[in-house]
Formats: C-alpha cells, structure tokens, sequence
C-alpha cells in the first residue's frame, strides 16, 4: 500500500517512513505527494494541532491519487502558558531556523525554574477532501540550559526526556520513535491502516 504525505520537512520525512517500517512491517510504503513543491501550501489557520492537521489532510489529500496524512506537531512549554504550541516552526518567525527557535526558546525561559514539556503530534488521514480518522500522541520532558547532540530536528537538541537520561537529539531515531509523540501518533495509524489491509 502507498501512503501518500504532504510535507516538505525532510526530517518528518524520515521519520514518517522509518515509522512505516517499524510499524507496519514493510506493508505500507509512505510517499511525498507528487508535485508538492509546486502545490501552494495550505494557510494553517487553527488555534490547536488538531485543526491543523485536518485543515492539511483535507487540502492536500484532494490532488492525491490515494490515501493521504498529514501532521501537525510541537512544543508546548508550561511556563510560557503552551508556546509555542502551533507556531512551534516559525517560533521565531516565519522562515525561522530550528537554531533561531531554539535560540528565542532559550531567551524565553532565561531565570525560569519550571522548564516542564511536552510535544504533541497529530496526524489526520483523509482521502479525496474526506476526513478518514485522526490519531495522536504526546511526550513530557524539560527544556534543558543549552543543546545537547546533533541528531533529530527541531527542539530535540533541548528536548530532555528523563526515562533515556538524554535529549531526543542525543538518542538514535529508532530509540526516538519508540517513545516520541510522533512514533505514538504513526504507530497509531500504521497499526490500523495494517489491520484494515490485512481484513481487505
């Protein structure tokens, strides 16, 4: 089975298609929506992860040939009341650097004692503008000082996840994506669409 997606994070990417891997047994093969860089993007115009991730699947899954997710995920940091929550990629503005977010994440919480965390993902199947179900996931942990390891994207260079004793970028991504709001979000669908295709 071909499972289309609809991102340009090459990060995702990976991670989307080493969860079909681990997840799915080799049954479903993920792929980037044909001409997606040419496609204008779709405004992400909700308050919630949620509403972004269907607003995305709806949009996107209309110019795909089959099945389509998308994702929407992030940071939400306690004391900066859930920032930066759905702005989490253009944190510190629109074309914003994961550097640059994780610099003005660090200014944020400058004196702060509670760096409690968490991510969140969502992820909405749909196929031809129709909602199919939408699966999610979600992960605690502390913001540490300063960043630690050169793997993952995003936040996980500060991202300290207490069970590992390590920041997500400092784990490997098979390690990441057993535990991560992301792996819990994709084994979620991957397990379903498995099982349907199995019945089918």
């Amino acid at each position: 089975m071909i499972l289309y997606c609809a991102t340009t994070n090459a990060g995702k990417l990976r991670e989307f298609r080493l969860a079909a891997q681990s997840f799915a047994g080799g049954r479903i093969r993920v792929e980037q929506l044909p001409d997606l860089g040419r496609i204008p993007p779709c405004e992400e115009t909700g308050s919630t992860f949620e509403e972004n991730a269907i607003q995305k699947a709806l949009y996107y899954s209309r110019l795909a040939p089959g099945l389509l997710f998308a994702e929407d995920s992030g940071l939400e940091v306690n004391a900066l009341g859930g920032a930066p929550g759905v702005f989490s990629a253009r944190f510190a503005g629109p074309a914003a650097t994961d550097e640059a977010n994780n610099r003005l994440l660090l200014e944020k919480l400058r004196g702060i004692e509670d760096r409690s965390a968490r991510y969140v993902c969502v992820a909405a199947l749909a196929e031809g503008g129709r909602l199919i179900r939408t699966f999610s996931g979600a992960v605690a942990g502390r913001i540490l000082e300063s960043p630690r390891g050169s793997g993952g994207f995003g936040y996980d260079p500060l991202f300290y996840y207490e069970p590992f004793g390590a920041t997500f970028a400092e784990v490997s991504a098979e390690r990441k994506m057993a535990v991560s709001h992301r792996g819990q979000a994709l084994r979620q669908m991957f397990e379903w669409l498995a099982a349907g295709a199995q019945e089918g």
